[in-house]
């Protein structure tokens, strides 16, 4: 089984990348499911139900949100009729939506797709989010319940992402780490199997800061000021993630790829 995740989708950038590349690079990989993070897919602050409708229709099986989740209001009443969008699972137990979702695809396969947030740094003192995940990896474990499991882990630290891939292995297919925006060069396959990086990227503008336009974050940091709204950059986007190739009978990772391909990285897309 092959699965594409793909980071943070920011802005029209982003958004414009998705529809434009996504349905003829699942066709290039021969993927199986492709996950990917909106939360950031709307003006760089949230998804609407709308933009989330775009992305999922083109290409995306299944969508994870972060700690601006429901930061454009009208998702408030439009998660629950929309499975295949999951908000962070350690939010509120009575909040919109759900922090998880098994998916199936046309060859019958079936994946896990759990989004988490971190404690590190966060604005909100969120619970930890272990003991839910691990009622939830009881729960559908590898290779008897479902195929493979994504979980992606959303927060700030670097040393709490890892945590959770090694807390997380053997259990799951793939832990991959969002929020930062910034690709890291650490994808790997952990000592139980579980593949893992640090941070996936974004999928947005590079020429930016993390998927803004630079003026008014340049402006804060050198005056402590707010001047006005950040506003997402609008180059094009580059595709920034890992793709996953699962073992056959234990749902555990065999290979895990980086890619990075258009905008600021020159990389052509392969198709």
């Amino acid at each position: 089984m092959k699965i594409l995740f793909l980071g943070d989708i920011v802005g029209r950038a982003g958004r414009n990348a998705i529809v434009t590349h996504l349905p003829r690079l699942r066709q290039y990989w021969d993927l199986d499911f492709v996950v990917a993070n909106g939360e950031n897919a709307t003006q760089s602050r949230g998804i609407t139900p709308a933009h989330a409708d775009l992305l999922l229709r083109h290409g995306i099986d299944c969508m994870t949100l972060g700690d601006h989740a429901f930061d454009q209001r009208q998702l408030i009443g439009a998660i629950d009729s929309r499975p295949n969008i999951v908000r962070p699972l350690n939010l509120a137990r009575r909040c919109a939506g759900r922090g998880f979702a098994v998916i199936s695809n046309e060859r019958g396969q079936k994946l896990l797709v759990i989004v988490a947030l971190g404690q590190v740094f966060m604005r909100q003192p969120f619970d930890s989010a272990v003991n839910q995940l691990d009622e939830l990896l009881s729960r559908y474990p590898l290779a008897r319940s479902v195929d493979a499991t994504v979980l992606d882990f959303h927060c700030e630290a670097t040393s709490e992402k890892m945590m959770a891939g090694i807390w997380c292995d053997g259990r799951a297919t793939l832990v991959a780490g969002t929020h930062t925006h910034i690709p890291t060069r650490d994808a790997r396959i952990l000592g139980k199997g579980t593949a893992f990086v640090t941070d996936a990227g974004m999928c947005g503008d590079y020429d930016s800061v993390i998927g803004l336009d630079p003026g008014e974050p340049m402006r804060r940091f050198v005056t402590g000021m707010t001047s006005s709204r950040f506003t997402a950059a609008k180059k094009e986007a580059s595709l920034s993630g890992v793709i996953v190739e699962t073992q056959k009978g234990t749902g555990l990772a065999a290979t895990i790829e980086q890619i990075m391909v258009g905008g600021a990285f020159g990389a052509k897309y392969p198709y």
